[in-house]
């Protein structure tokens, strides 16, 4: 990977290490995700994600830029999105609805699109819905994404991040697009109160309860307004076939209260700050114990 440099890792996860780094030629500055190919099954999620990526352009999901095999390892460059995750901001700043609303409504868009060519994401969650300072909202990780065709319109595979799989997964039913839905309902849960329902559970436990019960909890339901209890009862219902769709949900009257994305900036330089503050108090108090 000599055509960049100024490597920063940035983030790390179960398919792989991402890295911030500089394009020489153009001086921009990209996402390289580094991908090991030593099992056959990842060598697949891999070009899967690779071929979803390619033939998939839209302005709310993060732009293929090409990739490259290095020994066994498989470089993904994507375009670098300056603002983190939607995780790093909603664990630090308190979420108002029209944010909520504005964030919501361009996942829709981004998910709207991708059902409208047949494939379903299947790991809708915070961590992979990536933050910019200029006020964009972008859909990630595409690593377990499927492509549904006439001959496969459904999948069975258990798969997804505990948390937000949606109740027809764990069930073992054949599912679609609306379980892309339901992983955007718990997000919209997360944006409110800071994480999913269940989260203090243990995965296995949490899994349990999604699939036997019938709607998540909330913490503090009557501090909520009637349009975003209606917007959540749209995204979780049980059954996927009175779900709504993608389609259908961006024009639900909650959106229609979205505020201007420009306040997103702001929000995402006040997480990093008591991120920032965060971390010298604890290496201060680290120093000390020593």
């Amino acid at each position: 990977m000599t055509r960049y440099t100024d490597f920063v890792q940035v983030g790390r996860g179960g398919f792989g290490t991402v890295y911030k780094a500089i394009d020489p030629a153009s001086g921009d500055v990209v996402a390289l995700k580094r991908m090991p190919l030593r099992k056959r099954c990842k060598k697949e999620l891999v070009l899967n994600e690779i071929q979803i990526m390619k033939e998939n352009k839209h302005p709310n999901i993060v732009n293929y830029i090409g990739s490259y095999l290095v020994d066994e390892d498989l470089w993904l460059v994507m375009e670098y999105v300056d603002g983190g995750t939607l995780t790093s901001v909603l664990v630090r700043v308190f979420m108002e609805e029209r944010l909520i609303a504005a964030i919501s409504r361009e996942c829709l868009k981004a998910l709207d699109f991708l059902h409208s060519k047949n494939v379903i994401h299947r790991d809708v969650k915070s961590d992979n819905i990536l933050l910019g300072l200029d006020g964009s909202v972008k859909l990630t990780d595409f690593g377990l994404c499927a492509q549904l065709t006439k001959e496969r319109s459904t999948r069975c595979t258990v798969l997804g991040s505990p948390y937000w799989v949606a109740p027809e997964i764990l069930k073992r039913k054949e599912y679609d697009t609306q379980v892309d839905i339901w992983a955007l309902g718990i997000v919209a849960i997360e944006m409110l109160e800071g994480e999913p329902p269940y989260f203090k559970e243990s995965p296995l436990q949490a899994q349990r309860l999604i699939a036997r019960n019938r709607y998540p909890p909330l913490r503090m339901p009557s501090k909520m307004s009637f349009l975003f209890h209606a917007f959540l009862h749209s995204c979780l219902d049980t059954d996927p076939r009175i779900r709504w769709t993608a389609r259908e949900l961006l024009e639900h009257p909650f959106l229609q209260t979205a505020m201007s994305l420009s306040v997103l900036p702001e929000a995402i330089r006040i997480a990093k700050k008591i991120r920032q503050s965060s971390e010298t108090v604890h290496a201060s108090s680290e120093k000390k114990q020593e």
